[in-house]
């Protein structure tokens, strides 16, 4: 299941839960609980570019091949990890990974 995506171009399993916990500052038992729903949900609050970078950066690609990846220089791309980041914690990003497991209970 979810072989054929962006995270999976630069990892080797679906360890984005973890990566998910780390980030938005969440319980991992907390995260929606389904894989491809928790991916979906990814891929609705980043854009494609913010996801594959969020993709590359968590797999310990360096800065030198993300710049070249999406023509970015230094200050681009420290612009664009800023907003992924920024993003992952905001309240409204941990809400939609918590709710459909909420949802799921009920």
């Amino acid at each position: 299941m979810l072989e054929s995506t962006v995270w999976r171009q630069y990892h080797s399993e679906n360890n984005f839960r973890e990566k998910l916990a780390q980030f938005c500052n969440i319980e991992i038992g907390e995260i929606v609980a389904n894989d491809k729903d928790l991916y979906g949900i990814l891929k609705a609050k980043l854009t494609k570019k913010e996801l594959k970078l969020f993709a590359m950066d968590s797999a310990k690609i360096s800065d030198t091949e993300i710049m070249a990846a999406f023509s970015y220089d230094e200050e681009a791309l420290k612009e664009a990890k800023y907003k992924v980041y920024k993003k992952l914690k905001q309240d409204k990003m941990r809400a939609s990974l918590k709710a459909l497991k909420f949802d799921e209970i009920e």
